[in-house]
């Protein structure tokens, strides 16, 4: 809320806003709800959670994925009622893992396709445990209670007490934690569940900085030295200050393995650049911004190589791109970023028919730069590219964007002076009758001309 808004409403007097909420509150249930959190005392708020848990886990009218937004909202307001309504640290924290501990039911009431439930489970209802979390006094019983609640983990959402563990417990607790669960994990018959405790086991590692030990849990998890264990070792021993041990684990990866190359190469930028092998450093920059060249890649590049270099840099890649045989939309993102509008457009003409229209999510951003620069034919290229894909795959639901790709090629047709080899507007539009002219959903939204 802004400054000025509330000093607006603040002008208002008591009675106005009082009125004004009463009004909201009768409208709308969530608004109702606030106005009775903001009168209830810390008492009744406690009771509210309390009512609100215990009605959850009685059974409701299952929720489908298009209403889960609003299902998890209602348990935001519900865990609002919990801060209101406690002080005590301990007594929050309790609450707060009683809510974890009814994950099942409210998961099996839901479709959280979306993953909306999930996400309060992992942001907002972790964010109020360690806001208790961090201000009460006895760790050790801290500790125990987190051991318990993560004992059962079905929906994967109670194991965030762990992943912030150091925001509330001590070095020592967290010690004595590692041990439970090595302890779990040795008794644990399910090869998952156990995987389960040296992840766990893993998280603390890498908070307490103990590189050794997340080394240990990795290896006991999995027995065998995969590339990803090498690059996540690897990344631990960086985070704790020993650049040659990490380089040491990602020359374990055999030659040749291209499995997590950007992430290896990433922690061998900071390797050599910690240790000032900058010969590799400029090797590894270089294979970033050829991997994926855009604005940032080019950024971490000049900050190795100078920025002087910049002009050289943007000359050979350019060249380089002009000369490939694929289309890119990285590499035409990466012009426009340049603003080398006339490359960028050299290069989309240049490779017009192998623009595939199903990565609109690139193209249309390219589409759009190029209109509005003022370049209607290459834009006009990459729109057809998206509307034929649209028309090839008939998802009626994306006829709408259709349509609106269809009218703009007609504007854009109009600003066209040269055509060069790409067909006429009035041609493209026969051709795409010819070729889809059943599709009478589309031609009707157009206005009828199919």
């Amino acid at each position: 809320m802004s400054t000025e808004r509330k000093g607006k409403l603040l002008e208002l007097g008591a009675d106005r806003l009082a009125d004004a909420l009463l009004e909201l509150a009768g409208r709308d249930e969530f608004a109702d709800d606030l106005v009775e959190r903001l009168i209830a005392t810390p008492r009744d708020n406690m009771g509210r959670f309390r009512a609100k848990l215990s009605a959850l886990q009685l059974g409701r009218p299952f929720v489908h994925w298009r209403q889960t937004a609003e299902y998890a909202r209602e348990l935001e307001y519900l865990l609002e009622d919990l801060r209101a309504g406690v002080t005590d640290p301990r007594t929050g924290v309790e609450l707060v893992a009683t809510f974890y501990q009814a994950d099942s039911v409210i998961f099996a009431n839901c479709d959280d396709s979306n993953g909306d439930v999930g996400d309060l489970f992992r942001h907002d209802a972790r964010d109020l445990f360690v806001a208790y979390a961090s201000r009460c006094a006895d760790k050790e019983w801290l500790g125990d209670l987190v051991i318990r609640v993560i004992q059962c983990d079905d929906y994967g959402v109670r194991d965030v007490l762990i992943d912030c563990a150091q925001d509330y417990l001590t070095e020592p607790v967290m010690r004595v934690m590692v041990e439970r669960l090595l302890e779990l994990a040795g008794e644990e018959s399910d090869e998952y569940r156990k995987r389960q405790w040296f992840h766990n086991i893993e998280s603390l590692a890498r908070q307490l900085k103990d590189a050794p030990l997340f080394e240990a849990a990795r290896l006991a998890s999995w027995g065998s030295l995969s590339t990803a264990a090498c690059v996540d070792i690897a990344r631990v021993y960086l985070e704790c200050g020993k650049e040659l041990t990490a380089l040491a684990w990602l020359e374990k990866v055999p030659a040749g393995d291209s499995f997590m190359s950007a992430d290896r190469d990433s922690l061998l930028l900071e390797i050599y650049g910690r240790s000032g092998n900058l010969a590799e450093q400029i090797k590894a920059a270089w294979r970033i911004f050829r991997r994926g060249r855009s604005a940032t890649s080019l950024a971490h590049l000049l900050d190795v190589i100078g920025q002087d270099k910049k002009g050289d840099v943007l000359a050979g890649e350019i060249g380089a791109i002009l000369e490939a045989t694929m289309f890119s939309p990285a590499d035409a993102d990466f012009l426009v970023e340049m603003e080398r509008w006339e490359a960028a457009e050299t290069y989309v003409m240049n490779l017009a028919d192998q623009i595939n229209g199903d990565f609109y999510g690139s193209l249309l951003p390219l589409a759009e730069a190029m209109e509005q620069d003022g370049r209607p034919l290459c834009a006009s290229v990459v729109y057809r590219a998206l509307l034929d894909s649209i028309l090839r795959r008939g998802h009626t639901k994306s006829y709408p964007h259709g349509v609106r790709y269809l009218r703009k090629l007609e504007r854009l047709a109009q600003a066209v002076a040269d055509w060069r080899n790409i067909a006429l507007h009035n041609v493209y539009l026969q051709g795409i009758k010819l070729n889809h002219g059943r599709k009478s959903s589309f031609w009707s939204r157009y206005g009828g001309k199919g």
